[in-house]
């Protein structure tokens, strides 16, 4: 019997910063993770400007691939949701969501996701993994901030968990990584 599908929620909202969303997307991706997509009204027109590539709803796929750089494969796992369609599987907190990403997060998403706006299926479903107690990170991309977006921003803090080779975590030693590159070294991450 295989087991449910426990996709990660991916928000992509309105703020500049559409190449962090690529990134998240591809590592989740590479990592084997199974994703769902939402791309919020606004985020159609940022990737357009930033990338040039359309994201439209009938041709997601497509548009997604060309957004990522990289085809989707037979084990890329990955849905898309319209931000309007409220009605989808992640805006109920039966949806068996492993946790949310909201990257970019604008000033405005990071504030209906901390009131509860809901004013889209993204806000929505940001929402009910807070309910949820579940995972919600928010990669907020306005500076410089106002008072009420630090506070909204308080509100939202947490980390997903995924594992990933992105970079080379701290191993308390000054060097290791320099040491790690050398020629005989054993490299890669510390065990």
């Amino acid at each position: 019997m295989n087991a449910p599908r426990r996709p990660w929620v991916v928000g992509v909202s309105g703020a500049s910063g559409t190449p962090y969303a690529a990134a998240v997307l591809r590592a989740l991706l590479d990592a084997g993770q199974p994703v769902d997509l939402v791309v919020s009204r606004a985020a159609r027109l940022t990737i357009l400007d930033e990338t040039g590539h359309p994201f439209r709803d009938g041709h997601w796929r497509v548009d997604l691939a060309a957004w990522l750089g990289r085809p989707l494969g037979a084990g890329d796992d990955v849905l898309h949701w319209p931000a309007g369609d409220l009605a989808a599987g992640p805006s109920s907190g039966s949806y068996p969501a492993r946790g949310m990403v909201v990257v970019p997060a604008s000033t405005a998403a990071c504030a209906g996701i901390a009131i509860g706006l809901s004013k889209d299926l993204l806000q929505r479903a940001a929402e009910v993994n807070l309910k949820e107690r579940r995972r919600v990170v928010v990669v907020p991309r306005e500076t410089p901030v106002t008072r009420s977006h630090l506070e909204h921003l308080i509100a939202l803090h947490d980390a997903l968990g995924v594992a990933h080779d992105l970079f080379r975590r701290w191993a308390g030693e000054l060097g290791a990584a320099r040491a790690a590159a050398e020629p005989g070294s054993r490299g890669g991450q510390p065990g």
